[in-house]
């Protein structure tokens, strides 16, 4: 039995002593969570067992969670949940899924109130997002609320951040940061964001980040140019000498207007390269690479925006995940619960990315205004194109006999 596998063993025994109830899941479930989990080097930091970032930790509460709810519960409310704290920020990334977002920004209170209904609803994993997030002055109280039985990450440009607060932070129970970085010249970067500095900015808080103990990643949006020259194993280099814990990727969505263009929306083909790329890293160990594609692809988990997967941005928008352009409702105006109902009876698991598949129509329905509006969005989601289900989803509904 070689190392990964070991390894693997190791980190499903784990989850099992944090969730024994585990074993009344189907075997072929079983199998297919040890064969992804050796895909990847898993992590302990500050004692987390880690498989990579968009999950909670093996051992966590949150975990547990995700096995008696959605494993074994088959709960129909979302796992994973995005919230946008601010949509202020510093920088202003072209590719932004947030820049033309506007409104009144929902208080602390409805903030907290919503993590309340999303854990109700199921959620398990929460995503604080911005603008930058750090900018938001009770984002440690934030956090502290939401991380009583959710793992809770953090995604940021860095801008704003002090030894004391990442202290502070990881205090209060954040279990992952990721900070934004796109590319290993600094002047790329910089030009990315339109903010001079935005590099330097990102090192720095990669640094004190590492210095306070917390699970250290690295967000990157790939351009699409990036992936065509083969630039990608270049950055992941870079990414290494940084010495952080993991590499998340994901390419540039459709999410603006500026990307409605086939020409700039990643094709299958490349899809399956940077999985590839993932897979060949990740047997070398040292820093995990967590490729969102590759989560999303039929062979796995698949894209679940609208179905597992909910965003709710700064001004209490909700929406299917963050790059998709559209939103049926305001927590404001409805219980979010009754929004994700209406949602989610629009939206089916997909083995590929909805925002992908879909753009075209984002198009086709706007008039201007980001995100399209309810009536919009619903329109669009009757045209939408759904692919069949990826494998864990058809193993946990039992929608088709799998076997290992």
């Amino acid at each position: 039995m070689n190392k990964k596998t070991l390894s693997a063993l190791s980190a499903l025994m784990t989850s099992v002593r944090t969730s024994p109830r585990i074993l009344k899941a189907k075997p072929s479930i079983n199998f297919f969570l040890l064969n992804y989990i050796r895909r990847f080097q898993v992590r302990k930091v500050g004692g987390q067992v880690i498989l990579h970032s968009h999950l909670p930790p093996l051992n966590s509460r949150a975990y547990a969670r995700f096995v008696d709810e959605h494993l074994l519960g088959k709960s129909e409310g979302p796992s994973h949940a995005q919230i946008g704290l601010t949509n202020a920020c510093p920088q202003r990334c072209v590719y932004c899924y947030n820049r033309d977002r506007t409104g009144r920004r929902m208080d602390p209170a409805m903030i907290l109130r919503t993590i309340d209904a999303l854990r109700e609803m199921g959620v398990v994993w929460i995503g604080l997002t911005g603008g930058e997030p750090l900018l938001s002055k009770e984002i440690v109280e934030i956090t502290r609320h939401a991380s009583q039985d959710c793992a809770v990450k953090l995604f940021t440009t860095g801008c704003g951040l002090t030894p004391g607060l990442a202290s502070d932070l990881k205090g209060a129970g954040l279990f992952s940061v990721c900070v934004s970085l796109d590319h290993w010249e600094a002047g790329i970067h910089d030009r990315g964001r339109d903010y001079p500095g935005a590099f330097s900015e990102a090192l720095r808080a990669i640094g004190i980040f590492k210095s306070a103990g917390l699970d250290t990643c690295v967000s990157a949006v790939l351009s699409k140019e990036m992936i065509r020259t083969g630039g990608t194993e270049t950055f992941l280099e870079f990414l290494r000498t940084l010495e952080i814990d993991e590499a998340w990727l994901s390419e540039t969505k459709p999410s603006v207007q500026a990307f409605w263009n086939e020409d700039l929306v990643i094709t299958e083909e490349e899809r399956r390269g940077l999985a590839a790329i993932q897979d060949r890293w990740n047997k070398r160990g040292r820093m995990t690479v967590n490729y969102l594609g590759h989560f999303e692809g039929g062979d796995h988990f698949g894209c679940n925006a609208g179905s597992k997967m909910i965003y709710i941005d700064a001004f209490g928008e909700v929406s299917p995940c963050v790059f998709t352009p559209l939103t049926f409702g305001n927590v404001r105006e409805r219980p979010v619960g009754d929004i994700w109902n209406d949602m989610r009876s629009r939206f089916a698991p997909s083995s590929t990315c909805f925002a992908n598949a879909n753009f075209r129509l984002f198009q086709k329905h706007t008039d201007g205004r980001i995100p399209l509006p309810p009536e919009a969005s619903r329109a669009l989601a009757r045209e939408a194109s759904f692919s069949p289900p990826a494998r864990f989803v058809r193993l946990v509904n039992g929608r088709r006999k799998e076997t290992g």
